[in-house]
């Protein structure tokens, strides 16, 4: 099996260090999601991974080889670093053809990723007439080429629509139960915690967790009740009176944190109030996230007076990898 080995991989520009002695193995069998706020390092280290860029020290190493000394690097690691790097005068088809020929593929394998893709009906169309979601699902076949062993993709449900999104989650499902690596970086964190097995969170260039995205879930997050009684007064009293932080919701229930369903379920059954409703909330991926990465946030917008009791809904943008250099033996930013 091929895995991702970083070791002590460290790179500074200057007196920043972008990336910091970090050390984590990216294992086969499993989807992992490499998470961490702007500036936390991740573009830079799959760069380095890539060949993209030189570590300052240490290593990174795809089944115990540099990247750089594979002779048909897209049979080993399949990358989508940059949607938008495709030429757009060419082809689908001609720009896969490019891409085979280069790593002594078979043209036969171009079909067969265009077919993958959903792109077999646009496949003589230019790549400059594409939307961002085709340009996407083109990177994705580029990635998959040469039926690699390590998949590496930045954001790869940018631009996709949602049927899209199905498609490529069930798809790096699949590559991930027939044992290979898959490596996704991304914000969002709904989509990563329906896709994911495991995450690596960075946090300025260091490494603050690296742990199944379940355990991380239940670390970084609390637990909390929701319950609606018959009898609400007495079921509020009993839960302070036992050391519960209890608080209204706008249904009518009571909120109570640190516990479970089954714990409060047990209070009031032995003091014989009625419950008619009794909700685990499990803790979210997203409120995990925060509650380890926000001293790690290099930018952060200034929070709004007027907006105390509202959360944004955007979603963060995404990490650059302006500056990155496609090769015909290369990593494939598509």
């Amino acid at each position: 099996m091929t895995s991702i080995e970083l070791t002590r991989l460290t790179k500074e520009y200057g007196a920043t260090r972008a990336v910091d002695r970090l050390t984590c193995r990216i294992g086969p069998g499993r989807v992992t999601g490499f998470l961490g706020p702007n500036g936390a390092g991740k573009s830079t280290t799959m760069r380095l991974v890539l060949g993209l860029d030189r570590p300052t020290s240490g290593t990174a190493t795809v089944g115990g080889r540099p990247y750089t000394t594979l002779r048909e690097p897209l049979r080993t690691v399949g990358a989508l670093l940059d949607a938008q790097a495709a030429h757009g005068s060419r082809t689908a088809r001609d720009h896969l053809r490019f891409l085979a020929v280069s790593n002594g593929l078979s043209a036969h394998r171009v079909d067969d990723v265009l077919q993958e893709a959903g792109l077999t009906a646009v496949a003589r169309r230019r790549i400059g007439t594409f939307s961002l979601g085709m340009r996407q699902r083109l990177g994705i076949a580029a990635a998959l080429l040469g039926d690699p062993p390590v998949l590496m993709l930045d954001e790869p449900t940018n631009g996709l629509d949602p049927e899209g999104i199905v498609w490529i989650r069930g798809l790096l499902r699949r590559l991930a139960g027939e044992g290979r690596t898959v490596l996704v970086s991304s914000h969002l964190m709904n989509e990563t915690a329906a896709l994911t097995d495991h995450v690596v969170v960075l946090g300025r260039g260091r490494l603050l967790a690296d742990t199944p995205t379940q355990d991380f879930i239940e670390q970084h997050s609390q637990a909390r009740v929701r319950v609606r009684s018959g009898d609400p007064i007495r079921l509020r009293a009993t839960l302070l009176a036992r050391g519960h932080t209890v608080t209204e919701d706008e249904g009518g229930r009571w909120v109570v944190e640190d516990a479970t369903a089954e714990q409060i379920g047990s209070v009031a059954a032995r003091e014989g109030i009625p419950v008619l409703e009794l909700t685990d909330e499990r803790g979210s991926l997203e409120a995990a996230y925060f509650a380890l990465t926000t001293a790690e946030t290099e930018f952060a917008a200034d929070p709004d007076p007027d907006a105390a009791d509202t959360t944004a809904d955007a979603d963060p943008a995404a990490e650059s990898a302006a500056g990155s250099r496609p090769s015909p033996t290369g990593p494939q930013e598509v």
